[in-house]
């Protein structure tokens, strides 16, 4: 497993023009801490031209939040991969429990943008995670390790990638698992991405849930926890700061 852990803002549907400054101080505060760890940051489709030219030459790369699978056509409002690596994105974010619950994205459909993704050049983040009442009702694990199953295609072999887990119900919430609990969906993501992969020691499995200052430091030294996914707390430099200083 990697050993650098990587640390990716997830921006949503938050982020205007000033919002740049708080990213622009991120990739400051990063040139002075030689040892730090990578860092993404993923604005909405709108900034990621102008965010890639602000922080061009820093340490802070640029991604997106999802792409459509096709390459091209009548998708009126939609982005295909190829436009976002153009606009200056090297990474994007795929099958977030928000897309799949409120897009009704299948494992299939991720799987495709993950095709989609590496063909443009993109590096994809590809997010599983169950909901409160599949944990309740002991499924955690098998619905996981089905996501990351079918959601990741053959064809991630020997290329970068990394993968998420979010559980459902801490996104937004406050609310966080356990670390033996993240701990061992980790593990089980793991023995599912060394089954299929083989360099899957490469990948980072990134923890996504209610990542915050507070917490972050132990989740983060968590067995088989390689980085984080961070929603609101990325949008302010002093906290997204406090976050990576964290891993």
């Amino acid at each position: 497993m990697t050993t650098r852990k990587f640390i990716v803002g997830n921006w949503k549907m938050n982020g205007l023009t000033a919002g740049l400054d708080e990213a622009a101080e991120v990739a400051k505060a990063l040139a002075s801490r030689p040892a730090h760890p990578r860092v993404a940051i993923c604005p909405p489709a709108t900034l990621i031209e102008r965010l890639t030219r602000r922080v061009a030459g820093t340490a802070v790369e640029v991604g997106a939040q999802d792409c459509r699978p096709e390459a091209g056509g009548a998708f009126t409002g939609d982005v295909c991969a190829a436009m976002l690596h153009d606009a200056g994105a090297r990474l994007v974010i795929l099958g977030h429990s928000e897309r799949r619950a409120g897009h009704g994205e299948t494992d299939a459909q991720v799987a495709a943008k993950a095709l989609a993704a590496l063909a443009a050049g993109l590096e994809p983040i590809i997010c599983v995670g169950e909901s409160l009442e599949q944990r309740q009702s002991g499924l955690a694990a098998t619905i996981v390790r089905a996501q990351v199953e079918a959601s990741l295609p053959p064809e991630l072999e020997g290329r970068p990638f990394a993968v998420a887990y979010e559980p459902i119900w801490a996104i937004g919430t406050g609310l966080t698992p356990s670390i033996p609990e993240i701990e061992a969906i980790h593990t089980e993501i793991r023995g599912v991405l060394s089954h299929r992969f083989a360099h899957s020691g490469a990948s980072p499995i990134l923890y996504g849930g209610s990542v915050k200052p507070a917490n972050a430091r132990e989740i983060l030294h968590a067995a088989e926890v390689g980085g984080a996914l961070v929603g609101g707390a990325s949008l302010l430099a002093k906290d997204f700061l406090a976050i990576i200083e964290g891993a």
